[in-house]
C-alpha cells in the first residue's frame, strides 16, 4: 500500500534526472502528498519523456464522477492486468512517479495508535514508482461529454513487501530502476515483461525512519515531517 508520499524535488531537477521535458510546472514541494493532490509524473510522448502535473487517484474513463478516484490510489500488481478499472491503462498508459520518499504506518503492540515511518533510498536517490494514468471527461446533465473539462489521474502500482518493508507493512510500491524506465513507458512493451518488473525492490535499497504523528494530518505539510523522532517518547 502507498497512501502518502513526498514530492519535493523541483521540476528542473526532475527534468535533469529523467532527461525529460517539462510539460507543466510543478506546484511546489509537497511533504505530505495525499489522494486527490496533484503531483508531477513522467510519461512518454512519441518516445520522449515529459513531466506533467496529474491528480492522484485513478478515475477510469467509464466512471460517472471523480469520487471513485479516492478508492483507486493503488493498483495491485497481481491483478492489474485483469481489473476493469486498471487493465486498459496498464496496457496503454503507464507512467513513472518520482518521490523523495513515502510514509507507512506500523502497528504498535498493545496500542490503537500506529507509528508512522518515512521510507527513502539509502543512497539518497529519488524513488521511482510504477504507475498508470487515465483521462476522464465529465458529462453535462444531458449526457454530453464536456471536452474542455478533461481530468488526468494516476495510480501507484503495489506489490508484496521486501525485507526492508516487512516489519512495517506487507505491501510496497513497485519501484522501476533506470534501466527499465523506457520499457515501462513504452506502450508496445509485452505485458509479461511488464509483470516481471512489478516485483519487490531489492533488500537493502530502503531505509526506514520513525517520524512524528503530525504526518497523520494532511494539513501538516512541511520539511519537519521528515525529522526522526524517538518512538518511546512519542508513544
Amino acid at each position: 500500500m502507498c497512501g502518502r508520499f513526498v514530492s519535493a524535488s523541483s521540476p528542473e531537477d526532475l527534468a535533469d534526472y529523467f532527461d525529460a521535458a517539462i510539460d507543466q510546472a510543478a506546484l511546489g514541494a509537497n511533504f505530505n502528498v495525499a489522494p486527490t493532490h496533484e503531483v508531477p509524473i513522467v510519461r512518454a510522448v512519441e518516445r520522449d519523456r515529459t513531466i506533467s502535473v496529474v491528480r492522484w487517484g485513478l478515475v477510469p474513463f467509464w466512471a460517472k464522477d471523480l469520487k471513485i478516484g479516492s478508492k483507486m490510489i493503488n493498483a495491485r500488481a497481481e491483478t492489474v492486468a485483469e481489473k476493469p478499472a486498471f487493465r486498459s491503462a496498464f496496457a496503454k498508459r503507464r507512467c513513472l512517479i518520482p518521490a523523495d520518499g513515502f510514509y507507512e504506518w506500523a502497528k504498535i503492540p498493545g496500542q490503537k495508535n500506529k507509528q508512522p515511518y518515512y521510507i527513502y533510498r539509502t543512497d539518497g536517490e529519488p524513488l521511482v514508482f510504477a504507475g498508470l494514468w487515465e483521462r476522464w471527461k465529465p458529462k453535462d446533465d444531458a449526457g454530453e461529454v464536456l471536452e474542455d473539462e478533461l481530468v488526468e489521474t494516476f495510480t501507484v502500482l503495489t506489490t508484496s513487501a521486501n525485507g526492508d518493508m516487512e516489519p512495517v507493512h506487507n505491501r510496497m510500491p513497485v519501484m522501476v530502476p533506470p534501466t527499465a524506465w523506457d520499457s515501462w513507458l513504452d506502450p508496445a512493451t509485452d505485458q509479461d515483461e511488464l509483470l516481471q518488473l512489478a516485483v519487490p525492490a531489492p533488500d537493502g535499497l530502503l531505509e526506514l525512519r520513525p517520524v512524528s504523528t503530525a504526518v497523520n494530518r494532511v494539513a501538516n505539510n512541511a520539511a519537519h515531517l521528515l525529522d526522526v523522532v524517538d518512538v518511546a517518547e512519542q508513544g
